[in-house]
């Protein structure tokens, strides 16, 4: 019993540094996205180019979607969290040190690379290790850690009236001490169940077959993460509010899915995760179409990206935890690429559209299209009648 209760807490004290180390990945891209933003509206960079600087993230990180499987294979979890870790401590240090829009572009694409190292290595290990019986409540943990970090990265806005590198050299201290915890104290954890997992034939195009529902909903996160964080603060520029109005804003959707994340996530345990999936896309989908009606009312800002926040903050989750519900273990980092994949095209697609719809004149055409999609979604779970065995 004593040797149970000791495999338990270590399992524990694992799954927390996990949870460090997506609040520092989170941490990373909540701040960068919207303090590089406004720095670049600020020199009269167009929203179009600045749409596209910030997706450079998503080019980086798309890029290392498609050998991560291989690269955890050859290196293992916990080389691979500490490789993209350096990667992006690296990075961050430099942004302050060359303000210049193509190296941001570069060094964004190396954040990128590193953050989705770290996110592939770390949601495949919460999804292997976790009995299906708590999967939902598990990885809505993981799912909190990273709004928790996203949520707070853009306080990092109101470090920059005493400097430009002041914001960068906070995030990278603390990236250093997770990059310490993860050097120490997690070890080097190689599954047996990933072996031949590579060799498994047509395993990408199966995966997508079974799960193709479970899966779509990282695209529709990855739009809304990126596109929210890199246009919403042109967007208030444009509209009216100051930075720090936007500083203050900008959190509650990160907020709101952190309050429900859990919630959600023993729910969807309980009650199945496709209706759930299904209700919080039509119920997020219409408060971010109302966004643009709330102009620049405070109150009724917090509460629309409160709420819409809390429905879809944890599609990513849900979905990857669906798509375990559905697979076998030996698909499952098959999936967690696809899945991988779907966020960085949402990612890349999602500051291009809304900075070309702001350039075009609609501002609050972002919001539009962002809530049909999720509303779109959520009328095509109608047509799966059964669940995939």
């Amino acid at each position: 019993m004593s040797q149970l209760n000791i495999k338990n807490n270590t399992q524990s004290f694992h799954f927390f540094i996990l949870i460090a180390v997506i609040v520092a990945a989170g941490l990373s891209q909540g701040l960068l996205l919207p303090i590089l933003s406004i720095v670049l509206e600020q020199k009269g960079v167009s929203s179009s180019v600045n749409g596209l600087n910030a997706a450079a993230l998503y080019l980086g990180s798309f890029a290392m979607t498609l050998v991560a499987e291989k690269a955890l294979n050859a290196l293992g979890f916990k080389k691979l969290v500490t490789i993209g870790l350096m990667i992006v401590l690296i990075s961050v240090i430099l942004f302050p040190m060359l303000p210049f829009v193509k190296v941001w572009f570069v060094l964004r694409l190396l954040v990128g690379i590193g953050d989705s190292a770290v996110h592939y290595a770390a949601q495949l290990w919460v999804l292997l290790v976790t009995p299906s019986e708590q999967r939902g409540r598990n990885i809505s943990l993981y799912g909190m850690s990273y709004g928790l970090g996203f949520s707070l990265g853009p306080l990092g806005i109101r470090l920059l009236p005493y400097g430009l590198a002041i914001p960068f050299m906070v995030l990278a201290v603390l990236i250093l001490l997770v990059l310490l915890l993860v050097l120490v104290k997690l070890p080097d954890f190689r599954p047996e169940k990933l072996e031949g997992s590579t060799q498994m034939p047509n395993r990408f195009r199966r995966s997508y077959h079974l799960a193709w529902f479970a899966l779509l909903p990282a695209l529709l996160y990855g739009y809304m993460e990126a596109g929210i964080n890199s246009n919403f603060p042109v967007y208030g520029l444009r509209t009216g509010f100051s930075e720090s109005q936007i500083a203050f804003l900008l959190p509650f959707i990160g907020l709101g899915g952190l309050v429900f994340q859990l919630p959600l996530g023993m729910l969807s345990d309980r009650f199945g995760r496709k209706k759930l999936l299904m209700i919080c896309g039509i119920i997020g989908g219409a408060a971010f179409m109302l966004v643009p009606y709330a102009g620049t009312h405070m109150a009724w800002m917090i509460i629309l990206l409160s709420i819409a926040g809390g429905m879809v903050g944890s599609f990513f989750s849900l979905g990857l935890a669906y798509a375990a519900d559905i697979l076998p273990k030996m698909m499952l980092p098959a999936a967690n690429v696809v899945a991988s994949f779907h966020f960085n095209i949402g990612s890349i697609a999602g500051p291009n559209i809304g900075g070309l719809l702001m350039g075009y004149g609609w501002k609050g055409g972002m919001f539009t299209v962002l809530g049909l999609g999720f509303i779109v979604f959520a009328c095509t779970g109608l047509l799966i009648r059964k669940e995939p065995k």
